[in-house]
């Protein structure tokens, strides 16, 4: 039988508008830029877009850490479903490991367990997410909060960082950004995208004004402990007390395995208002009808948190600070970029693009695709990250990619500069 052919029209799919509108991410960004590398070019991709040390061999994991998922491979135990909130001895350390930071003890009940601490981003941003509702997110941001929010059609408020302050969280921005609508505060520490690490007088400050606007804090925590500069890490849900915090967190950037996408909600929550407001009820029906990390990661876990680890954080943190320390000097030279800031934490830089000096570069997209086309170096606009004419810079790379990849941007500065500069820009404009 030969069937007549439809018209276009007269197909009745197509695709979710509202997903292709939102859905901007660091892997997103990536790949339209890759596609502005020069095939020609003989020389390797320095890729200060990826915050992935995992793949260079100065990063690569504990083979102590590996044995433990090993094993539990070989028991064949681990072959089964896994509870949708995560097995319990998995759990049971988790909530012993953070509660060695805390002034109260957490149990298991208060940890989830998910895939990487992207799926948790995306089960709290879909628990919140009801009609009028608004979230407040830090400008420059991780940027899946806002897709995830646009996607799910939660308003968004963005507050600014400061840089002239150690990108300190605006809390006057908060206080008039917030209304009776308003649900949680989002803060990052150790900072992605800024290298900053927050101290505890300015978290508790953080804390006091949720307690005063009545919301709470979603403290992603995914670069915990990563502080390598002069502030120690203070996890938020230190100040739990005076205002419910649920923390994100995940084995991926401290373990260097995010590959392994195993990540957790805590709820560090002494006086339980999350679970009277049925915000803990919600965090587990929307797991229920989610997938779960693989059991037999989860069953390595209580094993991967009990090794003694110090040698190995030591040397990943002495590592990330002589590439934070050769990162900023090598850029601050180099007329066309400010870092305002020497990292202290995570893996990641802000530094502003100071077209003023360039010729021909019309905003940092611009000026990505074109350091991508002349120089196969791949960066992160920030327009990506919330904050137009910046750029998102990794130093969680080999250290000589470093010094190549600053040298090919040096380059690139002086066949583009502009004939008698002015003085350079104002860190924000």
């Amino acid at each position: 039988m030969i069937r007549s052919e439809l018209t276009e029209e007269q197909w009745k799919f197509k695709g979710n508008e509202e997903l292709n509108k939102s859905s901007i991410s660091v892997r997103g960004t990536l790949s339209l830029l890759s596609k502005h590398l020069n095939a020609d070019d003989p020389r390797p991709v320095v890729p200060f877009g990826l915050a992935d040390p995992s793949v260079y061999s100065s990063f690569r994991t504990s083979p102590s850490f590996v044995q433990p998922l090993v094993d539990a491979v070989n028991s064949g135990s681990f072959n089964s479903y896994p509870s949708s909130h995560g097995i319990l001895p998995a759990r049971t350390a988790l909530a012993k490991y953070i509660s060695k930071n805390l002034a109260y003890q957490l149990s298991p009940e208060q940890v989830f367990l998910t895939i990487g601490c992207s799926q948790a981003i995306e089960a709290i941003i879909s628990v919140l997410s009801r009609p009028a509702a608004n979230i407040l997110l830090p400008r420059p941001s991780f940027p899946l909060y806002k897709s995830r929010a646009d996607f799910q059609r939660l308003e968004v408020r963005h507050f600014d960082l400061i840089p002239e302050k150690g990108w300190e969280v605006d809390l006057e921005a908060i206080q008039a950004l917030a209304d009776h609508n308003t649900v949680a505060i989002v803060v990052i520490n150790p900072n992605n995208p800024c290298g900053s690490v927050y101290t505890y007088h300015h978290l508790k400050q953080i804390a006091e004004t949720a307690r005063k606007l009545g919301v709470f804090v979603i403290s992603d925590e995914v670069y915990a402990h990563m502080a390598f500069g002069e502030k120690p890490f203070v996890p938020m849900g230190e100040f739990g007390s005076i205002a419910p915090v649920l923390t994100l967190g995940s084995l991926s950037k401290r373990w260097s395995v995010p590959g392994w996408r195993l990540g957790w909600i805590v709820i560090t929550d002494p006086h339980r208002t999350l679970e009277k407001h049925g915000i803990v009820e919600s965090i587990r029906n929307y797991l229920n009808i989610t997938p779960s990390p693989p059991t037999f990661i989860q069953a390595a876990l209580p094993q991967i948190l009990a090794q003694p680890s110090d040698e190995f954080f030591s040397d990943l943190l002495g590592l990330l600070r002589e590439n934070a320390n050769i990162l900023y000097e090598k850029i601050n030279e180099i007329p066309c970029f400010t870092c305002p800031n020497r990292p202290e934490g995570s893996m990641l830089a802000m530094v502003k693009l100071n077209l003023e000096q360039l010729e021909g570069v019309s905003d940092d997209l611009d000026f990505c695709n074109k350091v991508a086309k002349e120089e196969s170096v791949l960066i992160i606009p920030g327009s990506a990250v919330g904050m137009k004419n910046w750029l998102r810079l990794s130093f969680g790379i080999e250290r000589c990619s470093i010094e190549d990849g600053a040298a090919r941007l040096k380059a690139f500065y002086e066949r583009h500069a502009r004939p008698n500069n002015p003085a350079a820009s104002p860190l924000v404009e």
